[in-house]
């Protein structure tokens, strides 16, 4: 109980003392504000691209394997040993598809060079029109918003159906149905069957918004798929109980068998997984909470000196209290913690501040930017210690010398 009394005093005091000292008490926090702010708000700026892009793989699924010409995370600087692979086959999914039963389900996509798509006198350009055999749909949601998705036969045939993103739709069928209606790609007539939900825009490119999904064996009609040349990769999942591992080690010898490769030949594929850009996502995010760090700790460092010297000040106004105090029987800790608190608020009256302009531009940029931008609550936490910390390291110097003061001498020099 006496220790809350003389914390709850000490916390008045030093309020009053902040009060009382307005222009000292604004210039101080400026320091301290501006520190808070630029920490957080980069953490909170890294912490946002890291939770979005990462939500974004999730939905590539993490146990998927991608069958491609290039490595990822590789091939940089040897590029040229990648340059001549030939990209994944039709050839390769009919097989993988046929013969490899280590897989749950096998799926093939193909990105051809993007397309001008017209409807009478609308025309939408530069869209990616995707051909995806049925099995695309088992690895990630194809959500609606009206219409359905291929049907069997309709994959198989090659048939002239496509499924539209939202902004194809608004794009080309502004505000009518596009349901059984017939646009243009590929120098072809192709029927709507089904619309996507709007996504809006993805750091990885990967929103359904602008694109058009057409059955594979419908671009087998315009493009050789086992010449390998256009841009595309299969995708596989194993069955339950066979590890990622295991599928690559299966995968491998699927595939080299596939492509006739000799025992000293090296691979002419690349087995890709998302746990090789998540471990390179967790070096790249590492360096940016340090970079932003380092930038803000610059302006906590000018602002904990600030807080510093307000309280050298503060004690140096305050001395013939501190020996009327003392005389009248204050212990050093009474004195040590009037001035710490002190200390303490100041910092973290800052701390608040810059936490209220963080959480203004998150609500700001959200509206703007193109990802959800976000104030969590591990941040506002580091914020708060920061502000904490700093205000007891400013304040512990100028604290103790008032502590130690002698009463009589206090008195004398205040007066």
């Amino acid at each position: 109980m006496i220790l809350l009394r003389i914390f709850k005093e000490s916390v008045l005091f030093a309020l009053h003392a902040l009060v009382t000292n307005k222009l000292r008490t604004f210039l101080s926090l400026l320091g301290v504000t501006i520190g808070i702010f630029a920490i957080i708000s980069v953490l909170s700026a890294v912490d946002s691209l890291e939770t979005n892009i990462r939500s974004e793989l999730a939905s590539l699924g993490d146990d998927v394997v991608y069958v491609q010409k290039w490595p990822w995370g590789e091939g940089g600087a040897e590029w040229w040993k990648y340059m001549n692979r030939p990209e994944a086959t039709y050839k390769d999914y009919q097989k993988l598809t046929s013969n490899f039963n280590k897989a749950d389900a096998v799926a093939m996509a193909v990105y051809p060079p993007s397309q001008t798509v017209k409807y009478k006198n609308n025309s939408v350009s530069e869209v990616q029109v995707i051909p995806i055999s049925y099995t695309f749909q088992d690895f990630g949601a194809m959500d609606l918003s009206s219409g359905r998705y291929f049907s069997h036969t309709e994959s198989n045939n090659g048939s002239n159906v496509a499924l539209i993103g939202a902004e194809i739709s608004k794009g080309l069928f502004e505000s009518s149905d596009p349901l059984g209606k017939y646009i243009k790609v590929f120098g072809r007539k192709i029927r709507v069957i089904g619309v996507f939900e709007k996504e809006g825009s993805s750091l990885l490119n990967n929103s359904k918004d602008q694109r058009v999904y057409v059955p594979l064996n419908f671009i087998r009609k315009q493009y050789n798929l086992n010449e390998g040349r256009l841009g595309s990769y299969i995708m596989v999942r194993p069955k339950e109980g066979i590890g990622i591992e295991q599928l690559k080690d299966e995968l491998t010898g699927a595939m080299r068998s596939i492509r006739r490769l000799r025992p000293r030949e090296k691979d002419n594929f690349a087995l890709n997984e998302l746990s090789v850009l998540s471990s390179g996502l967790d070096e790249f995010f590492g360096v940016l909470n340090i970079a932003g760090i380092l930038i803000g700790g610059f302006s906590i460092l000018v602002g904990g000196f600030g807080i510093a010297n307000i309280m050298f000040v503060s004690v140096k106004e305050r001395t013939n209290i501190i020996g009327i105090q003392k005389s009248l029987g204050a212990k050093n800790y009474f004195i040590l913690s009037q001035f710490l608190v002190e200390s303490v608020v100041l910092a973290l009256l800052g701390g608040l501040f810059g936490l209220g302009m963080v959480f203004g531009l998150t609500f700001m940029a959200s509206e703007f930017a193109e990802m959800e931008i976000f104030l969590g609550v591990k941040n506002i936490i580091v914020g708060i210690a920061i502000s904490v910390s700093i205000g007891l390291i400013a304040g512990i110097i100028p604290a103790w010398m008032g502590a130690k003061m002698n009463p009589v001498d206090a008195i004398r020099t205040g007066y």
